[in-house]
């Protein structure tokens, strides 16, 4: 907006110099000034904008031909549109609206016959100015499109190694259960069956308590065993896997704080489920809306023994937000739960807090 009301000035400016020291008749120059403002403003809707630019080029240098007294500002004024139009025409387009404008401003000099050599000389050294700009801007475009595939080759690298570092991770987690099992476990069920052989050689010797703390022990190693062969997807170990594959595929650095007694919290594989989405959801709206790229994520117990959680990010550009798809859905996952979500925004950050009971 600051860029387009800066432009919208200059291109003012000049006219208003046009009209006052290079028009025989004011009012006539101001209407074209109208019509020439008009089609400025529609060069923002990005249709036919190379069209509109030949066409404020055309009144431009026809007011010198036909209400102009000789000066080199319409000259200027032309070339002022080409340094306007390298911000929105492609490089092609661009070419050819510099040939047109350059040499409309040399025949227009030829016809008026007055300052032909300026308005070379202005012309020439506008196309070098451009060309230069050009050249430079290919080269920036060029390194800009070496960094982002260089960006997406390290985040295809942080990916295999999230991935590499899970399944070392798993494949361990595996190998610890198979031990447990084919060691732990065997012996146990060899002491059981020792312990019944005993109770049978010796009726008289009571080994029930024995028996009975093996077999516990045996099932508490069945219990972990199982545990370790299963995937850590459910509670705050959710979280933080999500956080790590967010920061691995994007620049999005998260601060996530654990308060005390957030992490013992008993959660449910559904209220699980809905503190990962909400979390997901809210730190994929950080990278989407906001040129942040950071976010607070924070976990706590309320006073009412609740889980609560905040995910923060700093906003530069406040905008009004309505509740889309995501928001929305938001809404509902914590509904389900019987939780509460509130969602707010500040002039520099952009909050979603909730509970889960």
């Amino acid at each position: 907006m600051k860029i387009f009301l800066m432009r919208t000035i200059f291109f003012s400016s000049l006219w208003i110099l046009l009209i006052s020291t290079d028009s025989t008749y004011v009012a006539l120059s101001i209407l074209l000034f109208s019509l020439s403002l008009s089609l400025f403003f529609l060069i923002s809707l990005r249709r036919a904008t190379t069209t509109i630019y030949v066409f404020l080029t055309l009144i431009g240098l026809g007011h010198a031909l036909v209400l102009g007294n000789g000066s080199l500002l319409p000259i200027l004024y032309v070339q002022s549109l080409t340094i306007d139009a390298t911000y929105h025409l492609s490089p092609s387009l661009l070419k050819v609206l510099l040939a047109v404008n350059g040499s409309l401003s040399i025949l227009t000099a030829f016809i008026t016959g007055e300052r032909i050599i300026e308005s070379i000389l202005i012309v020439s050294l506008f196309m070098i100015v451009l060309v230069t700009y050009h050249q430079i801007v290919f080269e920036r475009n060029e390194r800009k499109m070496m960094y982002e595939d260089l960006l997406e080759e390290y985040r295809k690298a942080k990916r295999l190694n999230v991935t590499a570092n899970n399944n070392a991770r798993i494949e361990e987690r595996a190998k610890i259960a198979r031990d447990i099992h084919d060691s732990v476990g065997h012996q146990l069920t060899a002491l059981i069956m020792k312990l019944e052989v005993l109770s049978i050689q010796n009726p008289h010797i009571n080994y029930n308590e024995l028996k009975k703390m093996a077999k516990n022990s045996l099932e508490e190693t069945r219990t972990a065993v199982t545990a370790l062969q299963t995937e850590e997807h459910e509670g705050i170990s959710s979280v933080v896997q999500l956080i790590r594959k967010l920061e691995a595929e994007s620049h999005l650095h998260v601060q996530f704080t654990i308060k005390q007694g957030a992490l013992s919290f008993p959660l449910t594989n559904q209220k699980s489920v809905v503190l990962y989405r909400i979390i997901q959801e809210a730190l994929t709206n950080a990278m989407r809306h906001s040129q942040a790229r950071e976010a607070k994520v924070t976990l706590a117990t309320s006073a009412t023994s609740d889980l609560s959680f905040e995910i923060r990010n700093a906003v530069f550009q406040p905008v009004s937000f309505s509740y889309g798809f995501g928001l929305t859905n938001m809404k509902k996952r914590i509904e389900e739960v019987e939780g509460t979500l509130t969602i707010q925004q500040t002039n520099e950050s952009f909050i979603v807090f909730g509970t889960i009971p």
